[in-house]
């Protein structure tokens, strides 16, 4: 077994798309901005985050139906430069929550949200220090 994908039920999916695609740098597979479904890959890894419209799994799960509320989700992505992606991304439109700042003594984070308000996490790994 192996991961293949999270996929986040977004309402707007176009603003999210541009979100994961044009802010965060991450390549769309099939470039379906409008949806209902998009998949995004990072360089390197099979495992990505996936789109997909909320309406269309609400017709699969009525329960899905209701708007979503409070922080469902938070996306961690690992980064090499977590400064220097943090500015590429500032530069893009995304709004920073917190940092860069140190988490541990291992690792660096920053926080913000894409349009449907889901927590996206960037980490850089420091060395250990001995």
């Amino acid at each position: 077994m192996e991961l293949a994908q999270v996929r986040l039920l977004v309402t707007d999916f176009a603003a999210c798309y541009r979100f994961y695609a044009d802010v965060l740098g991450l390549k769309p597979q099939s470039g379906a901005t409008d949806g209902p479904y998009e998949k995004f890959s990072f360089a390197a890894g099979s495992a990505g985050i996936a789109l997909q419209d909320r309406a269309m799994m609400a017709e699969i799960l009525g329960e899905l139906g209701d708007a979503a509320s409070g922080h469902r989700s938070l996306v961690v992505l690992r980064v090499d430069d977590l400064d220097a992606y943090c500015a590429r991304v500032t530069a893009r439109g995304a709004v920073l929550l917190q940092g860069p700042a140190p988490m541990t003594d291992r690792m660096r984070v920053a926080h913000l949200k894409d349009p449907e308000g889901n927590l996206v996490e960037l980490q850089q790994w420091l060395l250990l220090r001995g």
